[in-house]
């Protein structure tokens, strides 16, 4: 059972700590203050969910109907290109950190942004889905219930650091052009992962 736990939670580690759409938007929510606790619930609600769904079968589906990520990886694309064309703007007009800021969005919002990059990435059913759930599911019983449980558990702790990693960040954003930088970086991954998803489909 250690094993099988150790097993999901160095391999939901490996795919989930990385430079992404999800991880960007979490990492900027964080230092500007806004709904940061529920981007991160969420996010975590959806890994967990998706890891859960693959290792207990899920993936065979997909992997059966393959316009269901034909879809997600054209919508996704362009919601991708829409939400970095926005952070390469804001990049061109930086301002101080003002967790007050007027323009900042409603948590309805945020929720909206959270699920559209977590769910209209194909990446996500790729990775959690189809491989963590392909290799969770060949486990003896009750293996796969504890690698599922270390892959979620890896997701909980490195949206959590993500988080509260960010706040701790918010004195070095006082500065206008932390935040151009912040904002061309998130523009780049965003259209860098676009044209990934084009590319592959």
């Amino acid at each position: 059972m250690v094993t099988a736990f150790l097993k999901g939670f160095g391999m939901g580690a490996g795919l989930i700590v990385a430079i992404g759409a999800q991880n960007a938007f979490v990492l900027s929510s964080a230092l500007r203050n806004q709904h940061v606790l529920v981007v991160a619930a969420l996010c975590i609600l959806i890994d967990a969910v998706l890891i859960v769904a693959g290792v207990w079968g899920l993936g065979a589906l997909i992997q059966e109907f393959p316009a269901l990520l034909q879809v997600a990886t054209w919508g996704g694309a362009l919601f991708l290109f829409i939400y970095g064309l926005l952070a390469f703007k804001r990049a061109l007009h930086p301002a101080q950190l003002n967790a007050n800021s007027t323009t900042a969005p409603t948590l309805q919002a945020a929720v909206l942004t959270t699920l559209a990059l977590s769910l209209l990435n194909p990446h996500v059913y790729l990775d959690t889905v189809i491989l963590l759930g392909s290799i969770g599911g060949q486990l003896p019983k009750p293996q796969p219930t504890w690698f599922a449980i270390g892959a979620v558990l890896a997701s909980l702790t490195w949206f959590s650091v993500l988080a509260w990693g960010g706040r701790r960040l918010a004195p070095w954003f006082a500065n206008p052009n932390s935040w151009r930088i912040l904002d061309l970086i998130v523009g780049l991954t965003m259209w860098s992962i676009a044209a990934s998803l084009l590319v592959n489909a």
